[in-house]
């Protein structure tokens, strides 16, 4: 395991803890939201704190980084929009009755999840309400949107002629709901979780969405018919954070681990240990598994072998969010304070073996197709020579 050495730099203009960390499009800038009741815009060529966005009454909760615009909700009942040039409050979203914890955009739709049981659909441009979506019974908690167009085959979508919009809410009612855009009526409602559902990852290529719950469970569901596939059951904790990349699920709990699963049959392959709290944030990268964690530490695992590779020691707090871009790891903290870390080093060794593992594999196949190719060339020649009196010898 590597050393953890000493962050390249600490940030720590917010006079309050970091909720949510937001990486642009372009990758330029980045975006915190803290607890101070605003938003600071960074600049990842320098490092340097090139906006400060005010006027929010009380702390932020999240914020969505475009590459032109940013957004912030808070625990004022309200969203703003900002221009990401001048620092300009473009618009103010009002509606809720309670703290949003969560907004999500999606073309040219903003949707929002509140403490007042309601989530909202957003006009970007015209920044007016477009749709309520009523009907949980608690706090919504995390968002997702899909396209019917999205999960149709080209059959179906021949038949299906214009594309309809749904919104996913996940609930602390226990539930997850999907919406009809359109109209704000529920298309349907997903039971089976017993605790409240913190997260969500849609996989609409094919057709499902994972749920993470506090009743320690991660579920999957059809997100066409909301049949329940399947239900893993190994972690001993909320589970808290999801990400899925090629098919494989990473799972960040309360019990202090984060667990890879194979998203198709359920299988769990891998547990990544060493944590000392809750793991409240995970990221993939290059073959890496980066975590934060209540323990204040971010850490990188090799994500085949679940081999921990280094340890980032530096905030006070927990870590709520992490990007990466460029091979630096930016981690953002209760502790008020956005550092970044170096981590090219541990992503070149990383690539290094996947190449040479890709080497082996390759050649490994190219092995076997000579040999298939030969045995099939040797089988033809003989089974020509026993049907043919005048068969040739083999040279």
């Amino acid at each position: 395991m590597g050393s953890s050495g000493s962050a390249l730099k600490v940030c720590a203009d917010h006079r309050g803890g970091i909720n949510w960390l937001s990486l642009s499009p372009d990758g330029q800038h980045l975006l915190t939201g803290s607890e101070d009741g605003t938003a600071r815009l960074w600049s990842t060529a320098d490092s340097q704190c090139h906006g400060h966005f005010q006027g929010h009454e009380s702390y932020i909760t999240f914020c969505h980084l475009e590459n032109e615009v940013a957004f912030t909700c808070s625990a004022d009942h309200t969203i703003r929009k900002w221009d990401v040039m001048t620092g300009q409050c473009l618009a103010i979203y009002r509606g809720h009755t309670s703290i949003v914890n969560r907004i999500l955009v999606a073309k040219d739709y903003l949707f929002s999840g509140s403490y007042d049981r309601t989530a909202r659909c957003w006009s970007v441009d015209k920044e007016k309400q477009i749709q309520e979506f009523r009907g949980h019974r608690n706090c919504v908690l995390t968002l997702a949107h899909y396209s019917s167009r999205d999960v149709l085959d080209e059959s179906e979508e021949e038949q299906e002629k214009l594309s309809r919009d749904f919104l996913v809410t996940g609930s602390t009612d226990c539930t997850v709901k999907v919406w009809w855009v359109s109209s704000g009526r529920c298309y349907q409602t997903l039971l089976g979780h017993t605790g409240a559902v913190l997260c969500l990852i849609l996989d609409a290529r094919n057709r499902e969405l994972f749920s993470g719950s506090t009743d320690y469970t991660i579920r999957t569901w059809n997100i066409v018919t909301g049949e329940q596939l399947k239900v893993f059951k190994e972690h001993q904790g909320s589970v808290i954070c999801l990400e899925l990349v090629n098919r494989y699920l990473y799972s960040g709990s309360a019990d202090k681990t984060v667990k890879c699963w194979l998203a198709d049959t359920g299988e769990q392959v891998q547990t990544y240990r060493t944590h000392k709290h809750s793991v409240s944030t995970l990221k993939y990268h290059a073959g890496i598994l980066f975590t934060g964690s209540g323990d204040a530490c971010a850490r990188a695992f090799n994500s085949k072998t679940g081999v921990l590779q280094r340890i980032f020691r530096g905030h006070k707090y927990v870590i709520n969010c992490i990007q990466i871009h460029n091979e630096l790891l930016y981690t953002a903290s209760h502790d008020g304070t956005l550092r970044i870390w170096d981590v090219q080093g541990i992503c070149k060794r990383n690539q290094h073996r996947l190449k040479k593992e890709r080497s082996a594999q390759g050649k490994s196949s190219q092995k076997g197709s000579l040999s298939r190719l030969f045995n099939n060339r040797v089988g033809c020649t003989v089974q020509q020579a026993n049907g043919e009196l005048e068969a040739v010898e083999l040279m």
